[in-house]
């Protein structure tokens, strides 16, 4: 299995672009596979400077509607011309929006007419050949991300708090996993809890956001106490996974999870690789 971030918020190569985005490529025994596609077309260079062929992209995988997330896929689609696009049907017919600095709009218009042939919709948890499943469903033992209350979304008929119905995540693997949260906004522990109850099989590694930016005087996210409780159920739990977190965890919160889960948790970066 080979494993690289092609785009995000941070890197240690200055020779790599970095976006407030996520995009992953990823190699598996089968299939080569993008796990979103970043905010713009920066993973398309990142790729080139690395030698990643995108053009041999079988699947690509998109986690949610958020145009941080799936902005980069109509530049991917001109580039390749086989690949198959798991996404929800929500992700492209709702409108979204968030409030954290001024109300604007945060999703994308993607040209049905043009690409609508290439995009296979997940409406509930669905395998992809013997060694990867998507999920629609997750659990809710589990309070969702704070966050999530300055985003919402425009079904058609007004604009509410997201439901986060356009939120899928992914596992890779026969016997042990490897998870893709996307940005977790049906929260990490919900997200773990569905996939434990939906496979009973380990999960080796978790790549992705979740979705715990630090608070400012101004905007409160999660108290110190419930990111101690996030960590004491990660660590007790699951204690034979490792956590590979970026993009929308904020450092603080990623501090107070690493005094929980020690070595098992790094920050990933544009560039950062699994071999």
């Amino acid at each position: 299995m080979k494993l690289v971030v092609l785009s995000d918020n941070r890197s240690k190569d200055g020779l790599l672009e970095t976006e407030h985005g996520l995009c992953i490529y990823l190699e598996t025994s089968t299939h080569k596979w993008l796990l979103d596609t970043g905010a713009s077309d920066l993973f398309i260079r990142n790729a080139e400077k690395l030698n990643i062929a995108l053009e041999e992209v079988d699947f690509v995988f998109i986690s949610h509607g958020h145009a941080d997330h799936i902005g980069g896929l109509a530049s991917f689609l001109e580039l390749n011309s086989k690949a198959k696009v798991f996404l929800s049907e929500y992700a492209i017919i709702e409108r979204f929006f968030s409030s954290r600095a001024g109300k604007k709009e945060i999703g994308i218009c993607l040209d049905l007419e043009k690409y609508g042939h290439r995009l296979s919709f997940i409406k509930k948890n669905m395998p992809v050949g013997s060694d990867v499943l998507i999920f629609s469903d997750s659990s809710d033992s589990f309070p969702a991300p704070e966050a999530n209350r300055m985003l919402y979304s425009d079904k058609g008929d007004g604009i509410d708090q997201d439901d986060f119905k356009h939120e899928l995540f992914i596992c890779f693997g026969t016997e042990e996993l490897l998870v893709y949260t996307g940005c977790a906004h049906k929260g990490l522990l919900n997200m773990l809890d569905a996939i434990e109850r939906g496979t009973e099989k380990p999960v080796s590694k978790l790549i992705g956001g979740f979705h715990l930016p630090d608070s400012t005087e101004s905007l409160l996210f999660e108290t110190e106490e419930e990111l101690s409780v996030i960590g004491t159920v990660l660590q007790t739990n699951y204690p034979h996974t490792h956590f590979i977190t970026g993009h929308c965890t904020g450092s603080h919160a990623f501090n107070q999870l690493k005094e929980k889960l020690q070595e098992r948790i790094v920050w990933f970066y544009t560039g950062y690789s699994i071999e």
